[in-house]
C-alpha cells in the first residue's frame, strides 16, 4: 500500500489518511474547472481524463473522467450513445493505469449529488488504481460471486447480453446490481456490441431510477472489475442510493455502525416493481 494506510489491528479495517484533500476546494469561486475553457479542460473535448489534483492514493493513482462538456448534463440525458463514449474512456483508462508497475485493482466510480459527496456538479466519475485488492472486492471473488441468474420478481432490465436485478440483501434503500450475461473480467473485455448494451442499460437504469425518486436523486455506481493478477472475477456494475423516497434519505444509524447489520426500510422486491413499472 501507498501513502498513510492504516489497518485496525482487531477489525482489519483499512483507512487512507488523506489529509491533504481537505485543502481541495468544494465550491470553485472562479467558474467550473471541468467545463470548456477551464483549469482541467483548456480545450474543447467530447470526453476527457486526467490526473486527480488531489489524489487519494498518491501520485498517478487517481484520475477524473469528464464525461461531456455540458455542465449540467447526466447520464440520462447523454443517451446511450454519450454514455457508450464514456465507458469507451472507462476501458481505455482502466487498461493503462493495471499496466502500471504495482497496480493491482482498478475502481470505476460515480458519486452524483452534493450529499454524498460530489463538490463540483459537472458530470464527472473517477478511477482509482489500488496497488490491493480492496476488502469488498476480494470477498466477492473469493464468494465465487456470479450474476442472480433467477431474481424473479427483483429482475429490472433484461436484454440479449446484459441484465439487472435489485440486490436480495441490500444495505441501500436503492441497490440495483448489472451484469454482463457471459463472464467478462474487465471493461476492456466487452465488445463493441457488449459496451453498447452496458451504455444502454445505465441510461435506462438511472432514468427508471430518477423516474420513482426525481431528478435529484443522489446516488453513488462503482465497476467492480477482476484483478491484474485474479481472473476469476465476473465485472458488474452496482447503483446503489441512499433515498427511501424523494428527497427523503435513509440514514445508517448507531445500530447500524456499531454491528455492521443493516435495517433497510425499502422491499427490493417492491423497488423492482416500481421501477420495471417506470418510464
Amino acid at each position: 500500500m501507498t501513502g498513510d494506510v492504516r489497518r485496525d489491528v482487531h477489525l482489519g479495517t483499512v483507512v487512507h489518511v488523506v489529509a491533504n484533500r481537505q485543502a481541495r476546494p468544494n465550491l470553485p469561486t472562479d467558474g467550473c474547472p471541468f467545463c470548456p475553457g477551464g483549469l482541467e479542460a483548456p480545450t474543447e473535448y467530447v470526453t476527457r481524463a486526467f490526473p486527480n489534483r488531489w489524489p487519494a492514493l498518491g501520485p498517478d493513482r487517481c484520475e477524473v473522467v469528464l464525461h461531456s462538456p455540458d455542465h449540467d448534463a447526466t447520464m440520462v440525458g447523454l443517451g446511450a450513445r454519450g454514455v457508450r463514449a464514456v465507458v469507451d474512456l472507462w476501458a481505455e483508462r482502466t487498461t493503462e493505469l493495471i499496466s502500471r508497475p504495482g497496480v493491482e485493482f482498478v475502481l470505476v466510480f460515480e458519486n452524483r449529488g452534493a450529499s454524498i459527496g460530489a463538490t463540483i456538479d459537472h458530470p464527472h466519475s473517477q478511477i482509482y488504481a489500488f496497488d490491493h485488492v480492496p476488502a469488498r472486492q476480494r470477498a466477492l471473488i473469493d464468494a465465487g460471486w456470479t450474476p442472480d441468474v433467477d431474481p424473479g420478481d427483483r429482475l429490472v432490465h433484461s436484454s440479449d447480453s446484459w441484465t439487472a436485478w435489485t440486490h436480495d440483501a441490500p444495505i441501500h434503500p436503492v441497490s440495483i446490481v448489472l451484469a454482463p450475461r457471459n463472464r467478462v473480467g474487465t471493461l476492456a473485455d466487452l465488445d463493441d456490441r457488449a459496451r453498447d448494451g452496458l451504455a444502454t442499460a445505465i441510461v435506462d437504469l438511472l432514468a427508471r431510477c430518477a423516474s420513482i425518486l426525481g431528478d435529484a436523486m443522489p446516488y453513488m455506481l462503482w465497476i467492480n472489475q477482476a484483478p491484474r493478477t485474479d481472473p476469476r472475477a465476473w465485472m458488474h456494475v452496482e447503483i446503489v442510493s441512499p433515498w427511501r423516497a424523494p428527497g427523503v434519505p435513509r440514514y445508517i444509524a448507531a445500530a447500524e455502525v456499531a454491528t455492521g447489520e443493516y435495517f433497510n426500510p425499502v422491499d427490493p422486491a417492491d423497488l423492482a416493481v416500481r421501477l420495471r413499472a417506470a418510464r
